[in-house]
């Protein structure tokens, strides 16, 4: 059939028009516009996650991570933008080569801050390299005074000094043990020579005798030899400078050999590890810790770290957590994670964390730090007092002391005037455990200078 090519063209064109006449389809949404990444913030922990230590070290790694993993749970700005902090840890294997291996590390990995390290040994020389790349670092437990005398701006300790803490646990073996004789012993190690140099110090000055030292290493599990040596000299007395895992050995093989003699130990011994290391020998043994018993932390820490690691702080994590915060805290009041803004920050901080009030002197050290002494009771290190300012407190009595004040009471009506002398009636202390008996006896025990913990220690 012919169709015409003019009525061809016609119900083309018309049909071409009926589509237009449909409904339009709207124009596709615009692209859902992703949010912007978070601002990464590394923050270095460094610790001995291996080795004889490794569980003082995984200790201080938690408390750094809880305050980090709570920081990123809370949500940070800082510059306008939403932040994520992430923890770098770094295994310093207690080895001051490794460590300055590993901080090197952390340098070129661009970490705005450091938490660490645990021991003096590797703390004191890695410093210097932090130092070097303007990286401020707070230690949670390196002890040895020349940390800070160094002189570093970006180097801080919220933990005392072993100028502090050794004439504590000695002013305490010289009052309440009162030996005429005692024999001192360390690692060889910065931390272990320098705690026990201050205990020396101190018992010297109050008159007791003090033999020749002996000394072993970081490593030493055999002390048979040296307690041999000893025990000849029959000290009453024997302090040991040095870890658990050196510590624990060496009481043990002490009361094999049928020594009679109290044994002290510092802060790295000072710890339930002892009972496990030298069994029934650890009872009765006397420590000192540079800081607050970890049951005096905070509350809100204490379940916190329960919850997370299924287990129980056991030193210094506190104050490793107090670190990190005080780290995070500096740059939020900063607004910036730069270490050169926000150092000055770091350097005036007012921090109430989990081991108590934290402020700095122009050393880096902590101001009036805490000391405490423990005995070994029943397989557990057991606070006898804490020591502050030149005062002994019973751990109810610091417990007091760290409580905020309580708010003013509103005005009373005139009918309950007969009540007024009530408002001001103490709260009567919680029953303390038989083990704290001991501590009313240190009530009136003369603190040396030095245990005072001065706002600036004077040099050594």
């Amino acid at each position: 059939m012919n169709v015409p090519t003019k009525t061809l063209s016609l119900a083309v064109i018309s049909a071409v028009a009926l589509m237009g006449c449909g409904k339009e389809e709207p124009p596709p949404p615009p692209p859902v516009q992703a949010p912007p990444p978070p601002m990464v913030i590394k923050i270095g922990s460094v610790a001995p996650l291996t080795g004889g230590i490794a569980h003082l070290g995984k200790d201080n790694e938690n408390g750094a991570r809880l305050a980090v993993d709570e920081a990123n749970a809370a949500g940070v700005t800082i510059g306008g933008k939403k932040v994520k902090f992430e923890l770098v840890s770094e295994d310093d294997q207690a080895d001051p080569k490794v460590g300055n291996t590993v901080a090197q590390k952390l340098v070129d990995a661009k970490v705005a801050g450091i938490v660490g390290h645990l021991n003096s040994g590797t703390t004191i020389p890695a410093s210097a390299i932090y130092n070097g790349a303007g990286i401020p670092m707070i230690s949670g437990s390196a002890t040895n005074p020349a940390l800070t005398e160094q002189g570093f701006k970006g180097v801080f300790r919220v933990v005392g000094r072993d100028d502090q803490q050794g004439p504590a646990v000695a002013n305490y073996l010289a009052t309440n043990n009162k030996p005429k004789t005692v024999a001192v012993i360390d690692d060889a190690t910065a931390y272990g020579e320098g705690l026990a140099n201050e205990v020396e110090k101190t018992l010297k000055a109050a008159g007791v005798k003090v033999l020749p030292r002996e000394k072993g290493t970081d490593k030493t599990v055999d002390w048979k030899a040296v307690l041999t040596k000893v025990k000849g000299k029959k000290p009453d007395a024997v302090f040991y400078g040095g870890m658990d895992a050196t510590g624990g050995p060496l009481l043990k093989q002490a009361r094999e050999l049928k020594m009679t003699a109290v044994f002290a130990f510092g802060d790295g011994a000072c710890t339930d590890k002892m009972a496990e290391l030298a069994g029934a020998a650890a009872e009765g043994l006397v420590c000192s810790q540079a800081g607050i018993p970890v049951q005096a932390s905070g509350k809100k820490f204490l379940d916190a770290y329960k919850a997370k690691f299924k287990a129980d702080p056991i030193l210094y994590s506190p104050f490793t957590y107090d670190a990190a915060n005080m780290i995070i805290a500096a740059m939020k009041k900063a607004d910036s994670p730069d270490p050169a803004k926000y150092l000055p920050a770091l350097a005036a901080s007012d921090h109430n964390g989990a081991s108590g009030n934290i402020k700095f002197d122009e050393k880096g050290d902590r101001k009036d730090a805490e000391m405490t002494i423990f005995t070994l009771k029943d397989g557990k290190i057991t606070p006898l007092a804490i020591i502050k300012g030149g005062k002994s407190l019973t751990l109810d009595e610091y417990a007091a002391l760290s409580a905020p004040a309580p708010a003013a009471a509103p005005a009373q009506p005139a009918a309950m005037g007969g009540m007024q002398g009530m408002s001001g009636m103490a709260a009567p202390a919680p029953a303390q455990p038989a083990a704290m008996s001991g501590m009313q006896g240190m009530s009136g025990m003369a603190a040396p200078a030095a245990a005072q913990a001065p706002a600036a220690p004077a040099k050594k």
